[in-house]
């Protein structure tokens, strides 16, 4: 089948900012690599893709109840030794206290079934989660275009329902192995090599690990284009700004 020149978008937090990576669907145009300082230039680009697949929680629930999100539940179960990649998000309230990880702790507690505090991991994500959030909220019609995705979950489906066998990272060091076993994936499908092999030094201040993930996003955005994609879970709950929490890949 042939498709019309739609640019998509996938994107990964980096240090300072996004990267993302545009892919033309219909071929015609290679893909390019580009860096923002705030997420609320991607859909701005002036590709104006019309789907961005974003490595970041969307969807905010007001309080949370056991291990986390739906949409993070159900990908668990299915990422096997990957599984710890995947982060509970506490209740909105939480996600507020970005600058005050006590604060944030004490709030996830209150708002939380069984009691939780926050992860390190989690709550160096949340001036990212709310710059998203943000936008979603200002414009309603961005929901039609962002959605939430996360990397493993794109590499498990490249790899046929079973988890990267390597980690990305071990120790908080990039895992040359694991980044190796996910290029190989992305090659597989479609990806060229050229273009993997430049984006083992991406622009800055994005690193070689933020570009594969970037792709892997990118990967699952052609396939939300399409009608393609799973979402987890099939019939996603909403938050109290009507914001979807699902994972889709």
């Amino acid at each position: 089948m042939t498709w019309p020149e739609t640019w998509i978008a996938g994107v990964d937090g980096c240090r300072g900012g996004w990267i993302a990576v545009l892919l033309d669907t219909s071929g015609k145009n290679p893909p390019r690599v580009r860096i923002a300082t705030a997420f609320a230039e991607i859909p701005a680009f002036a590709e104006s893709p019309a789907i961005i697949a974003v490595d970041m929680p969307i969807g905010l629930p007001d309080r949370q109840q056991g291990a986390g999100r739906a949409c993070e539940i159900a990908v668990r179960r299915l990422l096997g030794p990957r599984q710890s990649s995947v982060f509970s998000i506490p209740a909105r309230a939480a996600v507020m206290e970005s600058d005050d990880y006590r604060r944030a702790c004490a709030i996830s507690a209150d708002l939380s079934e069984p009691p939780r505090k926050v992860s390190k991991q989690a709550f160096n994500l949340f001036p990212k989660i709310k710059e998203v959030d943000a936008c979603l909220r200002d414009d309603v019609r961005l929901r039609a275009r962002v959605f939430e995705t996360h990397p493993e979950v794109c590499f498990l489906h490249m790899n046929d329902g079973a988890p990267a066998s390597l980690p990305k990272k071990i120790k908080s060091r990039v895992n040359p192995d694991g980044l190796e076993e996910r290029r190989a994936l992305l090659r597989a499908h479609g990806f060229a090599t050229g273009f993997l092999e430049d984006g083992r030094r991406p622009p800055k201040p994005a690193k070689a690990d933020d570009f594969i993930d970037a792709c892997a996003t990118a990967w699952s955005a052609k396939r939300i284009l399409r009608g393609e994609a799973t979402c987890y879970p099939p019939d996603p709950p909403r938050d109290g700004f009507g914001l979807e929490m699902a994972i889709r890949a």
